[in-house]
């Protein structure tokens, strides 16, 4: 892969979304959409300086979805973002000579999936805690619909597992200091133990592969400095 970093540029990417997420890019993920989709970008941009997570629904059991996807998805939402389904249909004309056409070969349709959040040319899929299989489904997907000409780069939002696990266990540590000793639970309420779940590592080892072809993609995941600082309650 082509792996650059853009996203270090403040003219791109300003600090209060830079310094609060981990950032993984392919061929300049971040300057494209910048160029090519800069309203698009001012959302996503827009969504960085301002969600952090929250321990009270950080840290809470909520399947493949919960409370955070759901909550990221809503912001997007508020700002024209949908959930799109992109299927490709591709023809085959037959021209002679003289470009008059001829004939025509039957058309070939590929479905695609419901992206969770699309807009003008850029998908943004928000993979918090799903099976890990479902980054190769995007990836590959960015990549047919680039290589189509409809999308101009992809995004996907998840978390740096390890670090948030250390994390969590100091906040619910901190948590159960203030309960009494007979209420006390050591075990998290959320699984942060699991790595076959989407997560940053996991994203990264598959752009290293170069799932995503040329198509431009970025990878945002929360980490420590994602947190808004506020105790478990």
């Amino acid at each position: 892969m082509y792996e650059t970093f853009s996203y270090d540029d403040p003219t791109i990417l300003p600090a209060l979304a830079r310094d609060h997420w981990a950032y993984m890019e392919s061929n300049s993920a971040a300057a494209v959409m910048k160029a090519v989709c800069p309203n698009e970008w001012t959302d996503i941009v827009e969504v960085l300086e301002t969600y952090r997570l929250d321990p009270k629904y950080w840290l809470k059991a909520g399947g493949n979805r919960g409370d955070i996807a759901e909550q990221i998805d809503d912001e997007f939402g508020k700002r024209g973002w949908r959930e799109t389904r992109l299927d490709l249909e591709t023809r085959g004309l037959l021209l002679d000579k003289d470009g008059n056409q001829v004939g025509e070969l039957p058309v070939i349709r590929q479905e695609g999936y419901l992206v969770d959040n699309f807009k003008n040319r850029i998908v943004l899929d928000v993979e918090w805690n799903a099976k890990d299989g479902n980054l190769d489904r995007d990836l590959a997907s960015y990549r047919s619909w680039f290589d189509a000409g409809i999308i101009s780069a992809g995004v996907i939002i998840t978390k740096d597992r390890l670090a948030l696990l250390a994390l969590a266990r100091r906040i619910w540590g901190d948590y159960q200091e203030t309960l009494p000793e007979e209420e006390r639970v050591a075990k998290l309420p959320i699984d942060l133990t699991t790595s076959t779940v989407t997560a940053f590592d996991k994203a990264q080892m598959r752009m290293r592969r170069g799932v995503m072809g040329s198509c431009p993609v970025l990878i945002v995941a929360a980490n420590e400095s994602t947190w808004n600082g506020e105790l478990y309650s």
